[in-house]
């Protein structure tokens, strides 16, 4: 069992376990979560049933969604089950809580896209003999920094998901981290490049010292960026689109590419953001070379975002 745990519902394993997934990632469907708990099942039955355990239990609860034809159920935490899971202690505490109408609502398709990016992570994962599992990623995880083009302002900078991988080879073991955003063709390419333009902000961004009476004083040479304060490396941008034909879907890439290097405060950023599509993700996984960079040459790199040449070194 990959979370072991002790809690006081009194659940099977599995019903545990789709449990934490679900509080974590908010909205999963029934294939979904099978893929995530239990893909040494070849059918959904068994999870189902325990799907329906945490149902009657007044856990969980579910929605109807109309898919190739078919209806799933795409399920959630109550209240109750949330505060089971919290009870147990393993997982962050997160204060949204899903509900009927959010779930029915304009949002769940992209928190479902979310779910399917992080998804195809662990089915590569466990094919490839790396580390990454259904917990490994959170969703909206607040990012605060300024910009200078900004100044007095506090931004946010939030990713659709931040997501942890350890990429195995051999005995070296390399703990990779992402910063993922998928796009459902539902945001303009201009706003898709302030969110690069925002990410490299991040990067950059270095706070000032306050005085004694609580001004901004200069930022002093050598200082700490902020984000060294959560990660020894700063995580790779990866953006995934999905929800319209694959030309259209390239068009989109060359154009963000395109506007992007019309920035000129990317002119210098060491930030590393590659673009592929999610269907891509899920076919052939992310390490194989989807991902066109956002910024620079254009040729195809893996998940690592390195270039060609220093991937061959």
């Amino acid at each position: 069992m990959p979370y072991p745990q002790s809690t006081p519902t009194g659940l099977g394993q599995i019903a545990q376990q789709a449990a934490q997934v679900l509080y974590q990632h908010r909205l999963v469907s029934t294939r979904q979560l099978h893929r995530l708990v239990t893909p040494h099942h070849t059918r959904t039955e068994y999870l189902r049933r325990q799907l329906h355990t945490l149902r009657q239990a007044g856990f969980a609860e579910a929605v109807g969604r109309r898919s190739t034809g078919q209806t799933e159920l795409l399920w959630w935490l109550t209240d109750k089950g949330a505060q089971a899971v919290e009870a147990v202690g393993l997982l962050q505490q997160r204060a949204y809580r899903m509900s009927p109408e959010a779930a029915l609502g304009p949002l769940q398709e992209h928190t479902l896209a979310v779910v399917e990016a992080g998804a195809a992570f662990v089915e590569h994962a466990r094919r490839l003999g790396h580390e990454c599992g259904p917990l490994d990623w959170s969703p909206e995880i607040a990012h605060y920094y300024r910009d200078e083009a900004r100044p007095g302002e506090e931004l946010s900078l939030v990713p659709d998901t931040v997501l942890n991988y350890v990429h195995i080879e051999g005995k070296q073991h390399t703990l990779l981290t992402f910063f993922v955003e998928v796009d459902r063709t539902q945001m303009t390419i201009a706003r898709m490049a302030q969110k690069i333009h925002a990410y490299a902000s991040y990067h950059a961004y270095t706070p000032q010292l306050l005085s004694a009476k609580g001004a901004r004083g200069p930022r002093r040479q050598g200082a700490m960026q902020a984000w060294r304060s959560r990660y020894p490396v700063f995580p790779r941008l990866l953006l995934a689109l999905t929800g319209a034909a694959e030309d259209r879907l390239a068009r989109r890439i060359a154009d963000l590419r395109s506007l992007t290097a019309s920035d000129p405060a990317l002119a210098t950023t060491t930030l590393r953001a590659g673009v592929t599509t999610l269907e891509q993700l899920r076919t052939h996984g992310p390490f194989q070379r989807i991902f066109t960079p956002v910024l620079g040459a254009a040729e195809p790199v893996d998940a690592w975002l390195r270039s060609p040449v220093a991937a061959a070194a």
